[in-house]
C-alpha cells in the first residue's frame, strides 16, 4: 500500500452496502472510474465476528471477514482530492466507534468535509428518473445543497452508518452531507444503479469531478427490465390475494403530481377496516411480497397519506 500522501484540500467519500446496493454501487462506481488506488485498510477483528463457513468441494473452511478499505485519487482539475472508503459490511456492534475509527485515519489526511450515500424508499414508478435527497451537518453546507437539483429532507432517520458517520463526524467539527437516492419501495433488494448515478451526478458538481457515465448507465437499463418484471410480478400477486380477500386492486400510481382528488386526507375508518389494514402491516412486515397489496388496499380507501409513515418504515426511510 502506498506511503500517507499529502492531499489538497481533501473530501471524505464513504459507502457501506444497504438498500438497493445504492450507496455502495455508487462508491464503487466512483473508485473505478476514477482510477483510485488503494491506500489502508481497517482491520476487520476488532468490529467483526466470524458469521459463516464457505464451502468447496465439500470441505469447509472458515469464512473472510469483511474488508473496510481506503482509496485515494488526487483531482487533475486541482480542487478538491478525494479518499473514498468502501466497506463490506456494516458492524454489528461498535458501529459509532468504527466510526471514529475510520475519522482517525481520515484525519490524518486532514479531510475538510464527509459525504455519505444511501437509498431513500418511496413510492417511485421504475420508469421515472429518482431525485436525490439530501441532508447535512449544518447550515452553510446545507445551502451549497440547495443551488443544486437535491431535495433537501426535512424530517426523518438515516440507519445504519451511512448517517452515524456524519454524527461522528459532527463531533469532531468535520462538516458532513448525506445524498439519498430514489429507489422503488417494493425493489429494495434489487441493485438500482439509475439511483447510484443520479447520486454520483450531484455529488460530481459540488466536488467538480468528471465521470464517464456509459457504463453504468447501460448497466442502470438492465436493472431497470428486472425491477419492471418485479412490479409485473407483485402486481398479479396482489391481485390473487385481493380476490381471495374480497377487494379490487387499482393499477400503481405513477403520477409525479400531487393528489388534487376530492378524497379527504383524513378520511374516517370504521373499527373494522382499521383492524383489517392492523392485518395488512402485520403481513407485510413478516414477507414483504404482501406489501404492494397493502399499499394498493390504502389507495383503494384513499388513506394512504394517513399511513405513509408507517407504510415507509416497513422498508426503512433511507438507508
Amino acid at each position: 500500500m502506498a506511503e500517507q500522501e499529502k492531499l489538497r484540500d481533501p473530501w471524505l467519500v464513504a459507502a457501506w452496502p444497504g438498500m438497493g446496493n445504492v450507496a455502495v454501487g455508487a462508491g464503487s462506481y466512483l473508485v473505478a472510474k476514477l482510477g483510485a488506488k488503494l491506500v489502508h485498510e481497517i482491520p476487520p477483528q476488532n468490529f467483526f465476528n466470524i458469521q459463516h463457513v464457505e464451502v468447496t468441494k465439500g470441505i469447509a473452511k472458515v469464512g473472510r471477514l469483511p474488508r473496510s478499505t481506503f482509496f485515494m485519487w488526487k483531482n487533475p482539475k486541482g480542487s478538491h482530492d478525494l479518499l473514498i472508503f468502501l466497506g463490506e459490511a456494516q458492524p454489528a456492534n461498535d458501529g459509532y466507534a468504527f466510526c471514529h475509527r475510520l475519522l482517525d485515519y481520515a484525519q490524518q489526511h486532514d479531510v475538510k468535509r464527509i459525504f455519505t450515500f444511501a437509498a431513500m424508499a418511496t413510492q417511485l414508478h421504475p420508469s421515472h428518473d429518482p431525485r436525490v435527497f439530501g441532508v447535512a451537518t449544518n447550515e452553510t453546507v446545507l445551502q451549497n445543497l440547495s443551488t443544486l437539483e437535491v431535495e433537501i429532507l426535512k424530517e426523518g432517520q438515516i440507519s445504519g452508518l451511512n448517517g452515524v458517520l456524519l454524527a461522528a463526524g459532527a463531533e469532531r467539527k468535520i462538516p458532513g452531507i448525506c445524498l439519498m437516492g430514489e429507489i422503488p419501495f417494493f425493489a429494495a433488494g434489487v441493485p438500482n444503479l439509475k439511483a447510484s448515478g443520479a447520486i454520483l451526478n450531484i455529488f460530481n458538481s459540488l466536488a467538480d469531478v468528471t465521470l464517464d457515465f456509459t457504463e453504468l448507465n447501460n448497466q442502470a437499463k438492465q436493472f431497470d427490465n428486472v425491477i419492471l418484471l418485479l412490479l409485473e410480478k407483485m402486481k398479479e400477486t396482489a391481485r390473487q390475494q385481493s380476490d381471495q380477500e374480497g377487494f379490487s386492486v387499482p393499477e400503481f400510481d405513477t403520477s409525479d403530481d400531487d393528489d388534487d382528488s376530492d378524497e379527504p386526507k383524513d378520511s374516517v375508518l370504521d373499527d373494522a377496516v382499521r383492524k383489517r389494514i392492523d392485518l395488512l402491516f402485520e403481513g407485510a412486515m413478516k414477507d414483504r411480497d404482501r406489501a404492494f397489496q397493502l399499499k394498493e388496499e390504502l389507495d383503494r380507501l384513499g388513506v394512504f397519506a394517513q399511513f405513509e409513515n408507517r407504510f415507509l418504515d416497513l422498508f426503512k426511510k433511507a438507508d
